[in-house]
């Protein structure tokens, strides 16, 4: 018995919004919302947990194979945040920030990435600021109207539960390269 081809629902949505996706070089997302659920677990003695998925982590493995940089920009401050980035190999990890426009513009100096070469994924109204900067700005399903009105794409997937994984299949789709990726998990030549 083999496996049918893939079917049309496998393919990555299509872009929502007016903007095309331009080329690519930084991916920044927030963390809570989007990277996570939303929600935060407190232990009986006060210890903050959060839950990410590993498929979102898949997803931004592949970014980073394909030569795209990637970034967390997040409000809050959390030691399980710096786990997981280095669990990911993300260098570029930003916590505790209140003024998300100042530090992806600083990332994208840092970087050297033109704006219309970043994108930005976020969830609510603190990342309103960095939206305005990207060239392609991205949301989850689950967000507040506001972010979907000013989001180039709005994911079909809730925060934390592959929202992440279906952005990056989405550029990598856009970009040319998750046809390759993919043969490679299969075994194939990528030509």
């Amino acid at each position: 018995m083999t496996c049918s081809a893939a079917k049309s629902s496998d393919r990555p949505p299509p872009v929502t919004g007016a903007r095309t996706i331009p080329p690519i070089r930084l991916a920044a997302f927030d963390v809570d919302g989007v990277l996570t659920g939303g929600g935060l677990f407190y232990s009986g003695s006060g210890d903050a947990m959060k839950v990410f998925d590993v498929r979102d982590g898949m997803g931004i493995r592949l970014l980073q194979e394909a030569g795209i940089e990637v970034a967390i920009v997040t409000s809050r401050r959390a030691p399980m945040v710096e786990a997981r980035a280095a669990d990911l190999g993300i260098r570029n990890l930003q916590q505790g920030v209140q003024d998300k426009a100042s530090a992806f513009a600083g990332l994208l100096s840092a970087l050297a990435v033109a704006p219309e070469a970043s994108a930005f994924m976020g969830d609510d109204l603190v990342d309103l600021p960095a939206f305005r900067l990207c060239g392609f700005a991205v949301t989850v399903a689950d967000a507040p109207a506001v972010l979907k009105r000013h989001a180039g794409h709005v994911t079909r997937a809730r925060g934390g539960h592959g929202a992440v994984r279906e952005f990056c299949e989405l550029l990598l789709h856009r970009q040319g390269i998750l046809a390759a990726r993919t043969r490679y998990f299969l075994g194939r030549p990528a030509g």
